[in-house]
């Protein structure tokens, strides 16, 4: 899984080189051809690297506690879910100061939805994981 991992972050490195250079790519034809393709390929990308990420990190994490979270020990956040939060957001920030690309707050909503889907997807797979031991 690591290797798989780490080939899947150096693809969406060469998307976002490629989209940064205002270079052109066949996925960058196919999402253009989908309707909403560029928020769903933004959702799986992200999404997928989430789990990915979380999976290679052996569903590791840390509590954080906030004072809207109901559980008394806080909340429960995994590692790999926050690395991959923190390139998102420096990611699409850094589009702002990029001449060829633009900031778009969907683009960064749609990231949010892809890591909080396929964290929720770590969580359950972390416990079908752990009743098999």
């Amino acid at each position: 899984m690591k290797v798989f991992s780490l080939l899947f972050f150096s693809f969406i490195l060469w998307i976002i080189y490629t989209a940064n250079t205002g270079g052109s790519s066949v996925f960058f034809e196919l999402v253009a051809a989908i309707p909403y393709g560029d928020k769903l390929g933004h959702t799986l990308l992200f999404g997928i690297l989430t789990l990915a990420a979380n999976i290679c990190f052996k569903f590791s994490s840390y509590r954080l506690s906030l004072p809207f979270v109901a559980q008394p020990k806080g909340a429960s956040i995994y590692w790999g879910t926050t690395l991959v939060l923190i390139f998102v957001c420096i990611e699409e920030m850094s589009q702002a100061f990029i001449p060829s690309r633009t900031f778009d707050w969907l683009d960064l909503t749609a990231d949010g939805v892809g890591i909080s889907l396929f964290s929720y997807a770590s969580y359950r797979l972390a416990r079908i994981l752990s009743f098999k031991r």
